[in-house]
């Protein structure tokens, strides 16, 4: 994670209107998808397990995170593996849930760590992935992000089919936030421009833009839209 971005990550989690409202999307879109509780759960790229206590509804919490500094801040409270999520990485058990929330976005092989996933999962068990999605909608936050690629429907069903994952739902989030990154991009090819961490707007803007993300789940989530500025894929093992 870069620096400047660990610094206000949690203040950002806790209180930006887009953390606030993807959460939702996924705790809404698991539970949608009848994943039980009772299982083993494993975030990958959790960070300091700032959502561990949602994802405890669906089972027994664990996390795997590259970046050491987050993960000691949260190991006090919650299992958290240091390290790559890759072979190194040896739990001695499989999962019926492993999240993969802006998490191939960063790695130079998403391929080996999504095949990885599907073979750390139970037989029935079930994989939840988000990305930010069109390259088209590439802006400097995704270069703040150390991002390395953005994926469109087609890109990530040709990773899934590569890393024998069978996807049983994907579709695109954030369709209102698509339009703003085009107008970002736009601006950005004209003026030059610094990356640098998002603010929390003021709190009327703030609840605003939280609450115009809620009712487009509402409305457009049974929508095949075509755009968006995040992608969000369930799956599991291919038969």
């Amino acid at each position: 994670m870069h620096e400047a971005y660990r610094k206000v990550y949690r203040e950002l989690y806790f209180g930006h209107w887009w953390w606030l409202a993807r959460e939702e999307v996924v705790i809404e879109t698991l539970r949608r998808a009848g994943v039980k509780g009772g299982g083993r759960v494993l975030d990958v790229g959790c960070g300091c397990g700032l959502l561990f206590p949602r994802l405890a509804e669906f089972g027994e919490v664990e996390g795997i995170e590259v970046d050491a500094a987050s993960a000691r801040e949260g190991a006090a409270r919650y299992a958290i593996h240091v390290g790559s999520f890759d072979r190194t990485f040896q739990p001695g058990r499989r999962y019926a849930l492993i999240l993969l929330l802006d998490v191939l976005e960063h790695l130079e092989d998403p391929k080996a760590a999504l095949s990885y996933a599907v073979e750390l999962l139970v037989e029935s068990g079930v994989v939840l992935a988000t990305v930010p999605a069109l390259n088209c909608l590439w802006t400097t936050h995704d270069d703040l992000n150390q991002h390395l690629r953005r994926y469109s429907k087609t890109s990530f069903a040709r990773l899934a089919y590569e890393a024998e994952l069978k996807v049983h739902y994907s579709r695109y989030i954030f369709q209102w936030l698509a339009a703003a990154k085009l107008l970002v991009r736009a601006t950005e090819s004209f003026v030059p421009t610094m990356p640098k961490p998002p603010l929390i707007p003021p709190p009327l803007v703030n609840r605003i833009l939280y609450r115009a993300s809620r009712w487009e789940e509402v409305l457009l989530r049974r929508l095949p839209m075509p755009f968006g500025n995040s992608l969000l894929v369930v799956g599991g093992k291919a038969n």
